[in-house]
């Protein structure tokens, strides 16, 4: 039964970021060791490599920093994911890196997140690096913003320091679309407000990190509104138990769906009712994003891969013209009026670049309106032509049904990731 519990828990994604050296990795390591997520084996191997170093206390940063090797080799310096669980959440961490010329990272890193904290020196305050993070994690729709004012042990554990970091971050986040944040000081290399309320901070009564991590609630950041069924295999096993059957497998990508539910299918507008919403487990009385279900539908009516089962009175925008966010993400330059492909929700389509119409400074956030040359990390607002209409929710409503990546025809390189407008 144990397994089921397990399986059954809810799961929070969550990323990190922050400049170089503002402690991200000794902040994993104090989550994954202060909640009892790492073996002994573990421990012991970065006590020995943190003794062999010289270190006076044991270097928890070690327990993430497999990266460094990377770096030293000159190796592409990629997201690192870590999973741990404590009895209320599972978790994903995508710990990624601070530069500039990782844009591209933080946002593959970010985009399926819940979560993102984002880390401070208390000795220097904002810099542009949170800036430039905050504005990410903004455009990426991140739901959540959590503010560590780390290393608060070298500012001896001053409050006036953390108010004062704390307004600088409410003014500038104020101009961007961010729903829920939160500011917390910490020291993770001394385990304050980490998983253990800090006895250094008594001034400061909010909740530790890992215990927000555990209880905020993420139910919602899902589009429970509009329903979105993105269909990804039709079902047709012809045997003799089911000759007739035919279902339609996919994850929902938005709503709730229940049997008797009048739907249509876009694009070609049949219309017809839910019959049955079946799982692994059997039938379902109601689904939900991101359930992966399989639908059956009352009529027969055709649908395909890369269809979607929405309600009659609640439709996607269906159109050929459209306007993206994009990070680009390859080496070779976007080419304008260049033909790309396009992967969005189960649908495969063609696109012409129509147009640059700007390039955002990531550390001002002013708009580049002469320059319209987009490089490796740039992000600017483009227009596309499709060569087939696509069913898509604003990015801001639906990341599901929002997001787009560009492929690269002849090396099949994803070259791009966009979000729509």
């Amino acid at each position: 039964m144990e397994t089921n519990s397990y399986l059954d828990m809810e799961l929070l994604r969550f990323s990190t970021a922050g400049s170089v050296d503002d402690g991200k990795s000794t902040l994993i390591g104090r989550l994954l060791y202060d909640s009892k997520s790492i073996f002994q084996d573990q421990y012991e191997a970065i006590e020995e490599s943190s003794r062999r170093k010289g270190d006076e206390t044991v270097n928890l940063a070690l327990l993430t920093d497999g990266l460094r090797a990377e770096r030293e080799q000159g190796i592409t310096i990629d997201v690192a994911y870590r999973y741990f669980a404590t009895p209320k959440r599972k978790f994903i961490i995508a710990d990624t890196p601070g530069h500039i010329q990782y844009t591209r990272n933080m946002v593959t890193g970010s985009s399926t997140s819940n979560l993102s904290i984002i880390l401070v020196d208390a000795r220097h305050g904002v810099v542009e690096q949170t800036c430039r993070h905050t504005f990410l994690s903004s455009l990426l729709g991140i739901p959540h913003v959590v503010f560590c004012i780390n290393k608060m042990d070298l500012v001896d554990y001053s409050e006036e320091v953390f108010e004062e970091i704390k307004s600088d971050l409410e003014a500038f986040s104020s101009k961007l679309n961010v729903k829920d944040i939160h500011f917390l000081p910490m020291s993770a290399l001394n385990g304050d407000n980490v998983v253990n309320k800090s006895k250094n901070m008594d001034w400061y009564q909010g909740s530790t990190l890992m215990y927000l991590l555990e209880n905020i609630h993420i139910g919602s950041d899902y589009n429970h509104i509009d329903c979105r069924f993105p269909v990804q295999y039709v079902v047709r096993p012809k045997s003799e138990k089911y000759p007739d059957y035919r279902g339609y497998a996919g994850r929902i990508a938005g709503g709730v769906f229940k049997p008797g539910d009048e739907v249509a299918v876009l694009p070609s507008g049949f219309t017809s009712k839910i019959n049955s919403i079946e799982t692994m487990d059997g039938s379902l009385a109601e689904a939900f994003a991101p359930m992966s279900v399989t639908i059956t539908l009352e009529d027969d009516i055709d649908v395909s891969r890369g269809d979607m089962i929405v309600r009659e009175n609640n439709q996607p925008t269906v159109s050929q013209d459209i306007d993206v966010m994009i990070c680009w993400l390859n080496d070779k330059k976007m080419i304008l009026r260049g033909k790309y492909a396009i992967k969005h929700t189960s649908n495969d389509v063609r696109c012409i670049i129509k147009e640059v119409k700007y390039k955002m400074n990531i550390n001002t956030l002013h708009r580049i309106e002469d320059d319209k040359e987009i490089a490796m990390n740039d992000i600017a607002r483009i227009s596309i032509r499709t060569t087939k209409p696509l069913l898509y929710d604003k990015y801001t409503r639906n990341r599901a049904t929002g997001s787009l990546i560009l492929i690269d025809e002849a090396t099949n390189e994803t070259v791009g990731a966009g979000m729509l407008i």
